[in-house]
């Protein structure tokens, strides 16, 4: 029997993008175990004699062993994520252990270990690239944040912590997105509804129509995917409606709300909190936080904490004002003297209506998807002088993806990515980007890097197209900035090609920095063309637009501090003898930098797959630290213009192209002339002259 993910991982020739109509779940650990195996003969045959090891001879073939093994496994991780059966699940879980433990081996590998510090102490090492030189030193780091240096007991046990984490990782995950597809309420009666626009109303409509219990019934039916709990809490006139909804999301996952205790997280995060502690203190470290530093660019735990705690200093008197004049709005208009975290969004959108005069309705027609994401391209083609071409008949995991190529100003393709842009079941919430491929010089030739982008925005509902609110507009310029990162690299070291290699902290600037023309006029210009009419967004609906950016900055930035400090602190404070103290901890982050107290049932950190799930763990702090960086980026075109095309050009050669080749500070001062200043940050949220 033939198999698909086994020949695309073996294939040297031809179209690099995966045979998605012809990969299957059964193949995926079949191909995955017969890939390790000869993976670690390769391996061990290759490091056998480690004296006269060079880049050609070391480094080059690894990266074919490593590519080989990606090219395997990255479908199989994204089919996973947005296809989520019952099959795709089993066949990731399957695999998932085995490169666990494949990757563990490797960085404890001690005959490999030796070739890389041979390969380092060669006397013409000076003389490599600085790329190549980035991918040895990454590596000698790397391998002793493996537990290279360990005594074998204490090598053994760390191994047996990273397999174990990596299943807690997934099983968090599964038990979020089972909860998550759990709860849905149905409705006879649009009335029960009201308040919701009618773009909500026929989502909600479409979505019971498309369930078999409903289908013939017809009605209405909301559940807890982000586009019905965000129209929900921003629109519903019911207080018990978004009561009932806040509650059920705010305790996905836990021992509180409507399904408490089913997929309860806690047990899996006192476990993961507790095996990053001891892993971080078997290579040396006081906490996992230290741990987390070893690859960023801050370099201390308290240089993290002063700098959130400072943000907060600047930012909570405000967000406090912010919260008062809402009670005060919510009072004067409906006699609420109660303000609850379910009524907070509902008032605030009322709020930005009287003040501005602007709804996310009003907006959503000059944004439909296609018009957004055809904009999206003429953005990053006038700043980076690249374009985007359709990729036709290829093969995908949904109708709704498309393929595109990315062009240089000659025509040549230089990288190609996927656009799964529309929220369904069985498909994880929230909006990232991850890569098929990296960039690298293969041994017959060039390999161009492809890059996965995923959001999860309403869908088309009949005939119309998806309507994208701004905020979703914002969203979609992210995750392609992160895209641009990945796929406009120049460097041919898979190791720190794209986004390999970059300090996860400044990994968000390229995303953060694209919001910013989200609200340019001259990009909107471009694009926000009414729907039907095809009439360009009004001057003064645009400018109306514009004034809402400072609306709850300060509320926005204390929410994020708020995150941003309970994971740190978590796992810079954990001690094994209190246990992982969630709860506490959060509760006590709260009383310092928070404004608002969500009651005592909300589990939001049960949900918090970021930490939990992904590799944000005592990193999310790297949002704010990146946006730092983001701003000020921004400001030199704001300087020189929005759409100049040689400050454009200087973004791609220094930030954009160099991937991880270099360290993230050093390419940031090369843009800009200089460190960063935290001055243009507090100019774009209107903190400037807080207190």
């Amino acid at each position: 029997m033939t198999n698909a993910l086994l020949d695309y991982a073996n294939q040297q020739s031809g179209s690099d993008l995966p045979p998605f109509d012809q990969i299957s779940p059964a193949q995926a650990e079949p191909a995955i175990r017969q890939i390790l195996q000869e993976n670690r003969a390769a391996i061990d045959a290759l490091t056998a004699e480690p004296g006269n090891m060079d880049w050609e001879s070391l480094i080059r073939p690894l990266e074919e062993l490593d590519d080989r093994l990606h090219r395997a496994f990255s479908p199989v991780g994204h089919l996973n994520a947005v296809t989520n059966t019952a099959e795709w699940r089993a066949a990731y879980n399957a695999c998932l252990p085995l490169i666990s433990e494949y990757s563990s081996d490797l960085g404890q590998h001690a005959a490999l270990h030796a070739c890389y510090l041979a390969v380092s102490q060669r006397d013409d090492f000076e003389l490599l690239e600085p790329a190549q030189r980035k991918v040895i030193t990454n590596a000698l780091r790397d391998f002793h944040l493996s537990g290279i240096d360990l005594p074998p007991e204490q090598q053994a046990r760390y191994k047996t912590i990273q397999q174990r984490l990596s299943e807690l990782s997934t099983r968090f995950e599964e038990n979020l997105l089972d909860a998550t597809d759990a709860w849905t309420k149905h409705f006879n009666s649009a009335e029960s509804l009201a308040g919701l626009p009618a773009t909500a109303l026929a989502m909600a409509e479409q979505k019971a129509a498309s369930k078999d219990d409903y289908k013939d019934r017809g009605g209405w039916l909301i559940g807890l995917d982000f586009p019905s709990y965000h129209a929900v809490m921003t629109y519903a006139q019911d207080r018990s409606l978004r009561e009932e909804l806040y509650t059920a999301f705010c305790t996905r996952a836990s021992d509180q709300g409507p399904h408490a205790g089913q997929w309860d997280n806690r047990e899996v995060m006192e476990e993961i909190l507790a095996l990053r502690h001891e892993a971080a203190q078997l290579l040396g470290f006081n906490n996992y936080a230290e741990r987390s530093l070893a690859t960023k660019m801050a370099r201390q735990t308290d240089e993290v904490v002063n700098f959130l705690r400072d943000l907060a200093q600047r930012s909570k008197p405000k967000a406090q004002s912010e919260l008062d004049e809402l009670r005060a709005f919510a009072r004067e208009l409906d006699g609420l003297d109660d303000l609850q975290a379910w009524d907070t969004g509902y008032y605030a959108e009322k709020l930005r209506q009287q003040r501005y005069a602007i709804s996310d309705e009003e907006l959503r027609p000059y944004f439909p998807a296609p018009q957004a994401i055809q904009g999206l391209f003429e953005v990053a083609s006038r700043l980076f002088g690249v374009n985007f071409e359709p990729v036709e008949e290829i093969a995908t995991w949904h109708k709704d993806v498309t393929a595109y190529a990315v062009l240089d100003a000659g025509g040549e393709s230089i990288g190609y990515f996927y656009l799964d842009p529309y929220a369904r079941e069985a498909k994880r919430s929230g909006a990232w980007m991850d890569d098929c491929l990296g960039r690298r010089l293969r041994m017959n030739g060039q390999q161009l890097p492809i890059a996965f982008l995923t959001c999860n925005f309403n869908p088309p509902v009949g005939r119309k197209p998806a309507l994208l609110t701004h905020d979703e507009l914002v969203t979609l310029f992210h995750e392609f900035g992160h895209g641009l990162h990945h796929l406009l690299t120049r460097v041919d070291c898979a190791d720190v090609a794209g986004i390999n290699g970059v300090a996860w902290d400044a990994v968000e600037l390229p995303s953060q920095f694209l919001e910013n023309w989200c609200w340019e006029k001259s990009a909107l210009d471009q694009f926000a063309h009414h729907h039907e009419t095809g009439e360009a967004m009004p001057d003064d609906l645009y400018q109306r637009l514009n004034n809402t950016r400072h609306f709850h900055a300060a509320l926005m930035m204390v929410r994020q501090i708020e995150l941003s400090l309970f994971d740190f602190l978590l796992h810079r404070d954990y001690n094994p003898s209190d246990g992982a103290r969630i709860e506490e901890t959060l509760s006590q982050v709260r009383a310092e930098v928070s404004v608002i107290t969500p009651p005592a049932f909300n589990r939001f950190a049960n949900s918090f797959g970021h930490i939990f799930a992904g590799g944000y763990a005592a990193g999310y702090y790297s949002y704010k630290w990146a946006e730092v960086l983001s701003a000020d980026a921004f400001s030199a075109f704001e300087e020189e213009g929005v759409f100049n095309a040689e400050t454009g050009a200087r973004f791609r050669d220094c930030i954009l192209s160099q991937g991880g080749s270099a360290e993230a500070m050093e390419l940031f001062t090369r843009f800009r002339g200089r460190e960063p200043s935290i001055e243009p940050l507090l100019r774009h949220s209107g903190l400037l002259h807080a207190a």
